[in-house]
Parts: structure tokens; sequence; C-alpha cells
């Protein structure tokens, strides 16, 4: 007959907590020393623990015949966990090792004729759970072994990764180009640092946005162009991009688009255009104002003399002070044409431009073209700088006189003196913006005016003034921002 199922009793209860116990504690110290916080002797103190228990365990539930033997081989593999194969092995020695001395002290101290295990069984129990623990030592050793190669192995791959991790990011935030990658759907997955600072854009704020709203007209180029170039208009103003798009390897229909800005290569290109033809123009120019300087000094000359018979003809009279008037005007022009073809070689000497751009400013405010334009000037720090304090005063004149001319009545005129990257700076802006984007590329040109009357010399001039003394001038236009002229000048 079968017997009726026992409930556990509170002894096993016990039994089975305290064993859950230890091997939590075995699991804990294994954590421990693979974190560093843990060393070997608090290992060994553990697997000798674990011994102990089960040996205490044993005892309570049956010695030879207990069900728990089962235990020793935990203590084992727990060592093999915590210490190493030769650990395992030390475990498996001392595990048998008590199992022994504890089945000897039960045997002599339980009364011959209490005794109902044989001597062979108990030999036989003693003889199989020692190769059993050996074997698991063995078995449970080289597991260890091959479980801590193949976890450093793993860590040595993590760690690399991290490190090519590591390595991407450095390279792309220290791309001078930038980069963007859009998914299928044509929205931003990714912009590098560049890329932000070129477009004046967050790169967070950017991702998942359409790749149309970062850079306007890159759907027009093919999706494998190698060399473009795409205007686009930034916070900071109009850039011109030159980029390349190309599939993105490993996800269908992505791209990879890599761009610079090409502004300041393109603007030092038109600069050095305009400089050549400005050259030619003054050649031909100084060669015209030679051919003319003659022919005007024999009329003024004839004039003079007709003018000086005191004539009672008034058409005569009126006819010679026009012959006379027209002749100094052109004589100017010559003078004018001279000046722009070969501006005289700059005597430069310490100048302090904010006394000089503060007293231009006061002379001019005398001038009536002035009279109805709110004049303003920025001048926070004394600013020392090796110039030609004439040739530059002409410029300023010129530049804030025409700034007045397009403000017109109740306009704005500001002129701001500043430093920058070794550098003077001085920006004469007026509220007029009336510059177009077609007036750009022939502002600085001889003979190109807007103004009736003007001769279309005074911005030529400026500029070639401003490049004998090394530096740059430009200029931007808006109707809703203005107009600024930009002066630089080497300190």
């Amino acid at each position: 007959m079968t017997q009726p199922a026992q409930e556990p009793s509170r002894a096993d209860s016990l039994s089975f907590a305290v064993i859950a116990g230890a091997y939590l504690l075995t699991v804990v110290t294994g954590l421990r020393l693979r974190r560093g916080t843990a060393g070997r002797l608090d290992a060994t103190v553990q697997v000798v623990g674990d011994v102990l228990i089960a040996t205490g365990l044993v005892y309570l539930s049956g010695g030879a015949e207990s069900p728990l033997t089962f235990l020793y081989s935990l203590a084992v593999i727990g060592a093999a966990v915590v210490l190493d194969w030769r650990g395992a092995l030390v475990a498996a020695a001392v595990s048998t090792f008590a199992f022994t001395a504890l089945l000897l002290i039960i045997r002599l101290t339980t009364p011959v004729s209490s005794i109902e295990v044989s001597p062979a069984r108990v030999l036989f129990v003693l003889g199989s759970n020692a190769l059993a623990l050996v074997l698991i030592a063995v078995l449970s050793g080289y597991l260890s072994r091959q479980l801590s190669a193949t976890g450093g192995a793993l860590s040595q791959s993590e760690a690399d990764l991290r490190r090519l991790g590591r390595l991407q990011q450095l390279i792309l935030s220290s791309m001078p180009s930038g980069l963007v990658t859009c998914d299928v759907h044509r929205r931003v997955t990714f912009l590098n640092t560049a890329g932000s600072g070129i477009l004046q854009a967050d790169d967070f704020s950017c991702l998942g946005q359409p790749l149309e709203n970062l850079l306007p007209g890159v759907a027009s180029l093919a999706p494998r162009s190698t060399r473009g170039e795409l205007p686009v208009q930034t916070p900071g103003g109009k850039r011109v991009l030159g980029l390349s798009v190309s599939p993105l390897e490993g996800e269908a229909g992505a791209l990879l688009i890599v761009f610079q800005d090409l502004t300041e290569l393109r603007r030092m290109e038109e600069d050095l255009k305009r400089t050549d033809r400005l050259a030619s123009l003054g050649t031909l120019s100084a060669q015209l104002a030679h051919e003319l300087r003659n022919p005007l000094a024999a009329m003024r000359g004839s004039a003079q003399l007709l003018a000086q018979e005191q004539s009672k003809d008034a058409v005569v009279q009126r006819l010679t002070g026009i012959l006379m008037r027209e002749s100094d005007r052109l004589a100017r022009l010559v003078e004018d044409f001279l000046r722009f073809a070969r501006p005289p070689e700059p005597q430069r000497r310490a100048v302090a431009l904010d006394t000089l751009v503060s007293e231009t400013v006061d002379m001019l405010r005398a001038d009536p073209l002035t009279r109805e334009v709110s004049m303003e000037v920025l001048v926070p720090q004394a600013l020392m700088a090796p110039v030609d304090p004439d040739q530059l005063r002409q410029v300023l004149i010129n530049l804030v006189r025409n700034g007045c001319q397009a403000a017109g009545a109740r306009g704005t005129v500001r002129v701001a003196l500043a430093r920058a990257d070794q550098e003077a700076q001085i920006r004469v802006w007026d509220s007029a913006g009336s510059i177009t984007e077609e007036m750009m590329g022939h502002l600085f040109e001889p003979f190109f005016t807007t103004r009736s009357g003007g001769t279309g010399l005074g911005l030529s001039t400026a500029h070639s003034l401003i490049r004998a003394h090394g530096g740059t001038i430009r200029v931007k236009s808006h109707p809703a921002e203005g107009t600024e002229f930009l002066v630089g000048l080497p300190l």
C-alpha cells in the first residue's frame, strides 16, 4: 500500500530556508568578487560555511541515508564559481572529509543494536559521494574557467565597443564638415556639431524634422550626387553650401549628406574677380585720363583767353562761362579717374580711430544732406590702428553720405567702431536697405550708380583705398534690416 503524502514539517521548511539563504549568499559573494568589493578570504569563508551547513543538514536528515547529500555538490559548484578550479577541488576534498567524519561520529556514537546500515553500505556511500564530488569539482572548474574566459572576452569586447563608440563620437564632433543623415521618409536622424554650427540650428531640435526644413532644395539633387552647391538661408544670413549626397549603407532609402560652408570662399572669389576687373578698368581709366588732360587744358586755356577779351556779346559771355564751368567739371572727373585708378600709397601712422570716426561724423552733421537724418555714433573704446587718416576719412565721408542719401528724411544712419579678430571694424548702417541682389555684384564697379547725377566712382574709390590698406569692405542689405557696409582694417 502507498503511504499517504505528508505535509512538510516545520524542520523541513527551516532546512530549505537555510539552504536558500546560504546559496543566495554565494551569489552575492560572486557578484561582489566580480565588482572587486570582496576578496578571496570572503569567498573562502563562504565556501567553508556552505560545507558546514551541508554537514549539519545531512546529520539532521539521516546521515548516510540523508536525501540532502547533494548539498556537498552545490558547495563544490559554489567554490568553482567564487574561487577557481583549485578551490573547487579543495572544496570537494573538504566536503569528503566532513562527510566521512560525520559518518564516523554517527557510527561511534550509535549503539551497535541500533545500527541499521551495514559497513559495506557506508563505504559505498562514502566512495560514491567522494567520486561524485571530485568529478563535479573537475567539471565545474572547467566550466568556471570557460565562463571566466568568455566573460573576460565579452568584457573586452564591450570595452572595445565603448571605446569605438567614443572614438566615433569624437570623430563626428571634430569633423570640420557638416554631416546629416535622414531615413527613408526624409526625416533627419543625425546632425553633427559642425553641421549645427554651419546651419546655426540646434542638433537635438532638428531630429525628426523634414530634411527640406533643414536644407531647402536638397531634394532637387540626385540621390547620389558627388558634388553640388546649395544656397541656404540661416538665422545668421545666407550661406552657400557645397555638399555631396549618397545612400546610407545598411538602411534602404536613407541618405548621408556631407556639406561645407563655401560662403567665405565664394566671397573671396568674388572679391578677387572684382579686384581684377577694377584693376583692368583702373588701367584703362588712367590711360583715358591722361589722354583727356591735355585737350582739357587747351580748352580751358582757350576759354580763359576768350573771357579776358571781355566781349560785349551776351551770347559769347554765356557760352564762355559754360565752356569754363564744364571744363572744370571734366577736370574734376579726370582727377577722380586718376584717384580711383592709381590711389596714392597710404601714409600710415598710428591713428586713434575712435577720434577720427567721431570727428568725421560731427563734421558731416553740418552737411545739408544730413540735416533731416538721425545720425548715431557708437565708439565704445579707444582703438589705435596704422592707417592714412586722410584716405580713411574720405572713405567714411563717402559711406556716410551715401547712407544719408539712401535713408532720406527721418531715416537713421549709424556708425559703429569695434575690434574683432585682430582687425578694426567700422560699420556704417542705414535704415533704407535699398540695395538689391542684382546691384550687389556691381556695387564697387566704377561708373555704376543708382543716383541721378552721380559719377559712380565713390564706392569704387573707397574700395581701392581700403584694399591699399590691406583691408576689406563688405556690404549686406535687406529691406527689413537695412544696409550695412563693414570696413575691416588690420591692426
